[in-house]
C-alpha cells in the first residue's frame, strides 16, 4: 500500500474517531431520549448520505478526466500511478455503496413504529452516529487520496518533474533514443 493511501486512510480514521467521540459527549441516554435525538438527527444524517453519494459519484466521474490527463502526459507514468487511481476508484465505489445502504436503512420509519421496544432506540441512535462518522471519515480519506494523486500529476505533467518516483524513466529514455535515431536517419 502506497504512502498516499496509508496517509489518507489514517486521516480518515482519525476523522472518524473525532466525529464518533462526539457521541461520548452526549453521555448515556435512555430509550426515550435516544428516540428524540434520533428523530432530530435523521434528517442531518440523510443529508450527509446524500452529500457523500453526490460527492463520491462526482469524484468517480471526474477520475475519467484524470485518466485522460495521465494518458496524454508527455512523460510516461509508472503502473504505480494507475494503481493509485484504481485504489481511489475502489474506495470511492465502496463509499457510494455504503452511503446508499445507510440512506436506505435510515429511511425506514423506525421512530414511527409502535413495535420497536424503547430500549432499542439507544443502540439505534449510537449505530446511526457511528455510520455517519464512518461515512464522513471515508469521504475525507477519498478526498485526501485524490489530492495526493492530483498533486503528483501537477508535479509531473504541469511542472515537468522528471525525477519523480511515478515517472517511468526507462520508457522516457527509449522514446528519446527513438527520436534521436529518427533525427539521425534523416
Amino acid at each position: 500500500m502506497s504512502v498516499i493511501i496509508k496517509r489518507a486512510l489514517f486521516g480518515g480514521a482519525v476523522a472518524t474517531v473525532v466525529m464518533a467521540s462526539g457521541t461520548f459527549l452526549v453521555g448515556r441516554l435512555s430509550g426515550y431520549e435516544a428516540k428524540v435525538l434520533l428523530e432530530s438527527s435523521i434528517s442531518g444524517i440523510n443529508m450527509l448520505c446524500n452529500t457523500v453519494i453526490l460527492g463520491s459519484s462526482t469524484i468517480l466521474a471526474l477520475m475519467l478526466t484524470l485518466l485522460g490527463i495521465s494518458r496524454a502526459a508527455n512523460s510516461s507514468l509508472t503502473k504505480e500511478h494507475y494503481r493509485h487511481v484504481l485504489n481511489i476508484a475502489k474506495y470511492d465505489t465502496i463509499l457510494i455503496i455504503s452511503a446508499v445502504i445507510a440512506f436506505l436503512f435510515l429511511n425506514i420509519p423506525i421512530t414511527e413504529s409502535e413495535e420497536v421496544p424503547g430500549s432499542w432506540y439507544t443502540n439505534i441512535y449510537y449505530i446511526t452516529l457511528g455510520v455517519a462518522s464512518i461515512l464522513g471519515g471515508g469521504l475525507i480519506a477519498v478526498v485526501t487520496m485524490l489530492y495526493g494523486t492530483i498533486a503528483n500529476i501537477i508535479l509531473i505533467v504541469g511542472l515537468g518533474v522528471t525525477d519523480h518516483p511515478l515517472v517511468n524513466n526507462d520508457q522516457e529514455q527509449n522514446l528519446n533514443e527513438e527520436e534521436n535515431n529518427k533525427n539521425g536517419a534523416t
